[in-house]
């Protein structure tokens, strides 16, 4: 049976809360925090949505270390999707902040470049979901967005 996946890395839960979101729109998609996943998990996956806070423009370290020690198109035909949560730039400050993410960008650009190294097919365009501080909480509205860009995947 083709499983739905949902794996994340959260520092102040506000990535869980829309990973978990985004598990409910899917409908009975499991939902993992990325240092429970285990490669069975990965098998016969027909939806992997992956998920990081935004930490120094780069996901954190746990998500990218699921990337490097995946095997080589371990994600072949695999409909893909990445989300980050992150300050919104027009909120950003001081101004210079806003000048580096212009610069460096948001995690999710980098978590969807994995997934198609991986072998996965971007099935939706990678967003962000905005926080109103370093450690939130989310922004109003946010974690309804995400679940609807989420269900927009099946």
């Amino acid at each position: 049976m083709a499983q739905k996946l949902v794996i994340y890395d959260s520092v102040f839960g506000n990535t869980e809360k829309v990973a978990q979101g985004i598990g409910e729109a899917l409908g009975d998609a499991s939902v993992k925090k990325v240092n429970e996943v285990n490669p069975g998990d990965l098998e016969d996956l027909e939806i992997l949505i992956v998920g990081s806070p935004t930490r120094g423009f780069r996901p954190t370290p746990a998500i990218m270390n699921f990337f490097k020690n995946l095997p080589d198109n371990a994600l072949h035909r695999v409909k893909a999707a990445a989300f980050d949560t992150r300050i919104p730039i027009e909120k950003a400050e001081p101004g210079f902040l806003r000048f580096m993410i212009k610069l460096f960008g948001y995690a999710d650009e980098k978590i969807a470049k994995q997934l198609e190294k991986a072998g996965a097919y971007l099935a939706l365009k990678s967003t962000g979901f905005g926080v109103t501080g370093t450690e939130g909480p989310l922004e109003d509205g946010e974690l309804e967005r995400a679940k609807n860009w989420a269900s927009s995947i099946l």
